[in-house]
């Protein structure tokens, strides 16, 4: 029996080409406001395979295949334009004045919680 290893290769290899693409992660390009966006992703793949074939005696014998591939696909940001410039906003890692208004919530919290052990009778 002849197995279809480079047919199986190929059908893996045009399903991840299909699926691993920006718009099926997070969407296609867009505008907001002045700003155009394009979402960036971060792609990585794996592929495994093996296969073998063995005799017992002159009536059995026997043969085997596997293969396998796998992709992680993760948002990293948005290629921001707008005019002339064009900068890279990175997802996830907040810095300066985003990183302070994402602490808002737990700093009011925080202060709610100290006020109200403050004025707590004694």
């Amino acid at each position: 029996m002849e197995l279809p290893f480079e047919e199986l290769m190929e059908k893996i290899t045009s399903f991840i080409k299909s699926e691993a693409k920006t718009e099926t992660v997070v969407g296609g390009p867009f505008d907001l406001g002045e700003f155009k966006c394009v979402p960036v992703i971060k792609v990585g793949m794996g592929f495994g395979s093996g296969g073998g074939e063995g005799t017992k005696s002159k009536t059995e014998s026997g043969q085997g295949m596997g293969a396998g591939a796998g992709v992680g696909i993760e948002p990293i940001g948005f290629l921001v334009t707008r005019g002339e410039e064009i900068s890279f906003l990175a997802a996830g890692k907040t810095r300066g004045l985003a990183a302070i208004f994402e602490k808002v919530p737990d700093l009011i919290e925080k202060i709610a919680e100290n006020k109200s052990k403050t004025a707590e009778p004694v």
